[in-house]
């Protein structure tokens, strides 16, 4: 019912929802770009509802405590805790932590924003490949397309180990994809063909 509301809303604004969403797909990493204004979180959010796809989104575990619990849960929050599991140890990194809540949750589509911000990135944050890769699950590419109109998940990546490669096609992918404010966006240039 409420997906049904989601793709209704949507059409009602003049959305389309662009729908590659393997329904066998229960863990992934998926990105959500470009990310220049608020409104992209109620697009993207509208389209995953229609799709169906139920995305989770990492907080610090501190937020995951009374009074905050049930709102931050609502919206789809994980805790997470870098503290070491016993005294002494280092302290784990945040690609660690994040790759290991998918041993732990069977069914997991991790949300990340790459560019890290709403200002223009040149260089987007790399952890969501290396999660992906360690964690062994796919990448989806969800994104909101100004121009057409246009949102949902586009495409589903396999990182390979070859980091060149893979982040030449995401972006190669995401280079087409026009955001709300355009002087806002870029894709990671380090990886595009020259």
């Amino acid at each position: 019912m409420f997906e049904k509301l989601a793709e209704q809303s949507l059409g009602l604004m003049g959305w389309e929802i662009d729908n590659h969403w393997p329904l066998d797909l229960d863990q992934c990493v998926m990105l959500a770009a470009p990310h220049t204004s608020n409104w992209d979180a109620l697009y993207a959010r509208l389209a995953l509802k229609a799709l169906g796809v139920n995305v989770r989104l990492t907080i610090k575990d501190s937020y995951m405590k009374f009074p905050f619990r049930p709102f931050v849960r609502a919206l789809g929050g994980i805790g997470i805790n870098r503290r070491p599991k016993k005294p002494g140890e280092e302290r784990p990194s945040m690609v660690d932590v994040m790759a290991e809540l998918f041993e732990t949750h069977p069914k997991l589509v991790m949300l990340i924003t790459p560019e890290g911000t709403r200002a223009k990135q040149e260089q987007w944050k790399t952890g969501f490949y290396h999660i992906a890769l360690k964690a062994n699950v796919p990448i989806a590419l969800a994104y909101m397309d100004y121009a057409k109109k246009k949102t949902g998940v586009g495409k589903i990546i396999y990182p390979t180990g070859d980091m060149q490669k893979d982040m030449a096609e995401i972006m190669q992918f995401y280079a087409n994809i026009t955001p709300k404010f355009e002087n806002l966006y870029s894709v990671d240039t380090r990886y595009l063909s020259k």
